[in-house]
């Protein structure tokens, strides 16, 4: 199963194309499913392409569950 997760729009770059902030890595995925991106907003992302806009307060709680699968998983290990 794959599944996209959000991300923040750090740079904008030319073209379709901009920069974010992967859980802290950098990564350049294209906009042009999407259209124009501002920096600051977030980003549905999957396989390198941002797939839509998703709400701040949203992508904050998403990511901030990850952050805790993720927690609970090293736990486990």
């Amino acid at each position: 199963m794959c599944h996209a997760v959000p991300a923040r729009v750090t740079r904008v770059l030319d073209g379709d194309l901009a920069e974010i902030d992967l859980g802290g890595a950098r990564k350049t995925v294209s906009t042009v499913l999407v259209g124009p991106v501002i920096e600051g907003e977030f980003l549905l992302v999957h396989v390198g392409y941002a797939l839509g806009r998703i709400d701040p307060d949203e992508a904050e709680a998403t990511l901030a569950a990850l952050a805790e699968l993720d927690a609970l998983e090293e736990a486990r290990s």
